[in-house]
């Protein structure tokens, strides 16, 4: 699936260049580029983009105003990444309060904003991908790192591909259908990073994951291995 980013700054030449570094990333795509605040919301309300790329100076409108207008859409708020040569604190805490996804200076750092953009694109790759999966406190921080495009954290000892490989082998041996808690129970782990593994091997297309619908109405997450699945590449 591919995502749309809409480019708003009031400088023509800066939004091409962002724009150029917006097409570097695989699964983005530019669907506009504006330049004033009345333009990008007519932009946002054609195209639909899922992340706007935003100067705080427009002239005709505050960018942090306009964050918060994208912000407080009801239906398909996109994400707002702010791109500013605004570098008093009043403005970062402002645009932090009103949403923004991050806030990079100008003049940007085109390699920063490329690991930016491509941390984003992984999140919205693994939200829709992943959007029934139980996680634990570790996936979420590691969600949020890719949100903000900060590094991750190293795997903790024991969360490393012998432990994926004795989740695989134990799913394999089962020959059907288990819960985290059973394939957990299997290998000797936890039932969190059983299901951490779990998930990153569904991610990879190694595991297969079902849904079980009871009389709770909350699914039951049954993993079983995918057909021809490859060998863990964690």
């Amino acid at each position: 699936m591919t995502l749309g980013v809409l480019v708003v700054d009031d400088d023509f030449r800066v939004a091409a260049l962002h724009a150029e570094v917006v097409g570097t990333v695989p699964g983005l795509r530019v669907v506009a580029q504006v330049h004033g605040a009345a333009a990008a919301l007519d932009a946002v309300q054609k195209h639909r983009p899922e992340l706007v790329l935003l100067d705080r100076y427009l002239p005709d409108a505050d960018g942090i105003d306009l964050l918060r207008r994208l912000r407080g859409a009801r239906d398909g708020a996109p994400d707002v990444l702010m791109l500013t040569a605004a570098r008093d604190l009043a403005s970062v805490r402002s645009a932090v309060r009103a949403g923004a996804l991050h806030y990079l200076l100008k003049p940007v750092d085109f390699a920063v904003l490329r690991a930016r953009l491509q941390a984003w694109s992984r999140l919205q790759a693994g939200v829709r991908r992943d959007a029934a999966l139980e996680v634990d406190q570790r996936e979420i921080d590691r969600l949020f790192a890719l949100r903000s495009g900060a590094p991750e954290r190293p795997a903790p000892e024991g969360d490393g591909p012998p432990t994926a490989r004795r989740i695989l082998e134990a799913l394999r041996a089962a020959g059907g259908e288990r819960t985290a808690t059973d394939v957990a129970e299997a290998v000797g782990v936890s039932r969190a990073t059983a299901q951490r593994h779990l998930a990153a091997l569904t991610r990879t297309g190694t595991v297969a994951l079902d849904l079980r619908y009871g009389a709770t109405g909350r699914p039951e997450h049954l993993y079983r291995v995918a057909e021809g699945a490859p060998e863990p590449t964690l």
